[in-house]
């Protein structure tokens, strides 16, 4: 970010002013939309370039009315640069703003009583852990208080460069404004207190090409917006692709049924489900939109499926294969499954026992020449990679990108920050989803949503399928959101489909949500509903 905001002042002519000033301006801005009733805020400055955004913010707020005392983390004689300039405005501007030098811990005795709302500009990116000194001090303060804290680019103590889940030793944060592009901290970690806490990101002036990456990583959030677009009004279903799941098993019927019926919501032209003939009732029963077509079983699938015109009938006008959802392991269905995906040449999608039915047999996942989407989770891919589950998450980039390259697939890993790895070396991060969706019949939901994805968007796979992943965790968010976590069933995610194609990740104010739920969006659906 250093060197972003020097190729932005080189190249483009923005001063570091202006981008303090704008980035300042952000976070006011935020705090008095998301935290509008808070009269008395109290921000909390370190010495360095995040202490200025907040003194910056601080000023914004008073101008505003808001009643803000800013406490200071050392003498005002060690600010340099951009903080001192900072400094100076406030001064100049908002004389009413009271700033408190604090040089030890006796002299943050009642510095934060009666604050309603806390900003942490202690420490930003430039920082490497842990905090030391007056810093842990105020960090315990913060810790045992009840008001809401909303974090200066990052909350301080955590590492900008850290893929960590959690970090042992931050200020505790309800909400992050980051500036100009998020950082693996904010894709990796849980920064925020409560689930739907937000991290969301202010552009500052910075053009697109000035911010360059070395992980060849990005967010994928960024492809949601290929679902948003408008179907044009001389749409047919024809144009919208027809997905073929094939899956299911006495026992296991649920499993296609919840692929399909997601495939449906998620705006396929047509799904049918290919199951064996046992099943056949209860699974057309789940929507009759659904089409269904019987599979010969003895005992569980048959290869006979597999053969002359039974084959050709099966596959006759399907545009994208998804393969595994409750197929089951026994007699011929792992043969069944590989000698499916290998006798097709659409786009598939391989999950649960389709994967199973390469245990062993991994070097017959071979995605050159055609779209293969592969959705395992962690113990499914440590018996694709034949190493333990742990190791699968001591490195789950590396590995998701290795394999992803050395086999052609798109790889998407499953877990706490969903994986999207291309065979490019590509590898997109999710940030939506919560808890309640570890529960029995997510994956099956997210294969039908990949499937209708690449059905409606064969030309662009890697956007297809990150939106898939990105708009299942969202649809997941508006669900749990609306219910609880623990209550949240897997078709419940289902029916929260329409909020998630509705919601705009970038608001009118500029704000992209990276993580959490924009709650005024959330408002005004329930509202409308």
């Amino acid at each position: 970010m250093g060197a972003a905001d020097r190729r932005t002042v080189a190249e483009s002519g923005v001063s570091l002013e202006k981008l303090m000033e704008a980035a300042g301006g952000a976070v006011a801005a935020f705090c008095l939309r998301e935290y509008s009733e808070a009269g008395q805020i109290t921000v909390l400055c370190g010495k360095g370039n995040n202490g200025g955004d907040g003194l910056v913010a601080a000023r914004v707020l008073a101008k505003d009315g808001k009643a803000v005392r800013v406490v200071l983390l050392g003498r005002e004689s060690e600010l340099k640069g951009e903080a001192a300039g900072a400094l100076s405005r406030l001064r100049g501007e908002a004389s009413e703003v009271s700033v408190v030098e604090v040089a030890d811990e006796a002299a943050l005795a009642g510095m934060l009583d009666g604050a309603e709302l806390l900003i942490d500009a202690v420490v930003g990116t430039g920082f490497k852990p842990p905090l030391r000194g007056l810093a842990v001090a105020v960090r315990d303060l913060v810790q045992g208080m009840s008001v809401p804290v909303v974090a200066v680019d990052l909350p301080s103590g955590w590492d900008a460069d850290s893929k960590e889940q959690t970090v042992e030793g931050a200020f505790r944060a309800d909400a992050v404004v980051t500036f100009t592009a998020p950082k693996l901290a904010h894709v990796f970690g849980h920064l925020t207190v409560e689930t739907f806490g937000p991290v969301v990101v202010a552009g500052i002036g910075s053009p697109e090409d000035a911010v360059q990456s070395e992980t060849n990583l990005t967010w994928a959030g960024t492809s949601k917006a290929l679902a948003a677009q408008p179907r044009a009004m001389n749409s047919n279903k024809g144009m919208y692709g027809h997905v073929l799941v094939v899956g299911g098993s006495w026992g296991k019927v649920g499993a296609p049924s919840m692929a399909s019926l997601a495939g449906l919501r998620t705006g396929a032209g047509l799904v049918t489900a290919g199951v064996v003939e046992s099943i056949v009732g209860i699974v057309a029963g789940i929507a009759p939109e659904l089409m269904v077509s019987p599979l010969v079983e003895h005992g569980g699938v048959s290869l006979e499926n597999l053969e002359g015109d039974r084959f050709k009938k099966l596959m006759k006008g399907i545009t994208v294969l998804a393969v595994g959802p409750g197929l089951g392991t026994d007699g011929d269905a792992p043969e069944f499954a590989r000698q499916l995906v290998a006798k097709t040449k659409v786009p598939v999608v391989i999950d649960a026992d389709g994967l199973n039915a390469y245990d062993g047999k991994t070097e017959l996942l071979q995605g050159a020449g055609r779209t293969m989407v592969l959705t395992p989770h962690p113990g499914e891919m440590s018996r694709l990679a034949g190493i333990t589950t742990k190791e699968v998450q001591a490195d789950r980039v590396g590995l998701a990108r290795r394999f992803a390259t050395e086999h052609g697939v798109t790889l998407v890993l499953k877990g706490w920050r969903t994986l999207v790895a291309h065979p490019d070396g590509r590898v997109a991060v999710n940030t939506t989803g919560n808890p309640s969706m570890a529960k029995g019949g997510s994956g099956d939901i997210l294969t039908g949503i990949v499937a209708a994805m690449l059905a409606q968007f064969p030309d662009d796979v890697a956007r297809a399928v990150e939106a898939a992943v990105y708009m299942h965790g969202l649809a997941g968010d508006f669900a749990a959101h609306a219910m609880d976590e623990h209550t949240v069933l897997a078709t419940d995610t289902v029916a929260h489909l329409s909020d998630a194609f509705r919601y705009r990740v970038k608001d009118a104010d500029g704000l992209t949500w990276i993580c959490g739920i924009n709650e005024q969006k959330f408002r005004k659906h329930r509202m409308a509903e």
